[in-house]
């Protein structure tokens, strides 16, 4: 049965909702001094961990509609990617405000002490570079190149999690959780684990058939 169209509009209403409430919270936080002593390192290790949360939720779309053939996710991959953008730009901005006090002249000595801010730039780039063609007019333009230069999305995957592994050394166990549900997401998308996704669908309306 096909999705009403205002059904599908009402769940893109609800992503957009879902994915700026953390950040209208976050910044809440804030405005009530209840981001302990360093709000703006508060918000900058959240946003940069929605970044993480966000991408997630981007790479879990393709599975999720191999799985239910629901087309409702497949309409919100640009969406939830640019809020991924969205999120990092945000990162970016709280370490360039709060960290630097926007001098850039730090930015090099920062980069010497901390060489993963250079890691979490790539990461950056790679989305910034997703973001700007995820347009139909793109699409057109690149042709096969497209799904080619979407694929970077694997690499600012693992640059990310290279990045929150070096800011959060001192808790492993924290970028464990991260990093598993990142290699759950890629072990989906391997061509023969993505290829059982439809079949445990049709197995599992298969067994609700049947009589209990």
């Amino acid at each position: 049965m096909a999705t009403p169209r205002s059904t599908l509009t009402l769940w893109r209403v609800a992503v957009f909702c879902i994915a700026l409430a953390p950040l209208l919270y976050w910044s809440y936080q804030v405005a009530l001094n209840a981001a302990g002593p360093e709000p703006g390192r508060y918000l900058l290790l959240n946003i940069g961990q929605g970044t993480l949360w966000m991408l997630f939720a981007t790479l879990s779309l393709t599975p999720l509609g191999k799985l239910t053939r629901w087309k409702g996710f497949a309409l919100i991959r640009r969406q939830l990617g640019l809020w991924t953008l969205a999120y990092a730009v945000a990162h970016l901005l709280c370490y360039a405000l709060f960290i630097l006090g926007l001098d850039l002249s730090r930015l090099g000595s920062e980069i010497v002490r901390r060489p993963y801010i250079i890691v979490g730039m790539l990461a950056l780039l790679g989305l910034v570079a997703m973001g700007v063609t995820s347009n139909r007019a793109s699409m057109r333009r690149l042709g096969k190149r497209w799904k080619t230069l979407h694929k970077l999305v694997y690499l600012v995957l693992a640059l990310g999690l290279l990045h929150f592994f070096w800011v959060v050394r001192a808790d492993l166990g924290e970028w464990s959780l991260y990093a598993a549900i990142g290699a759950g997401l890629m072990l989906l998308r391997l061509p023969p684990v993505a290829r059982q996704l439809p079949r445990l669908r049709q197995q599992v309306k298969r067994e609700r058939r049947q009589p209990g």
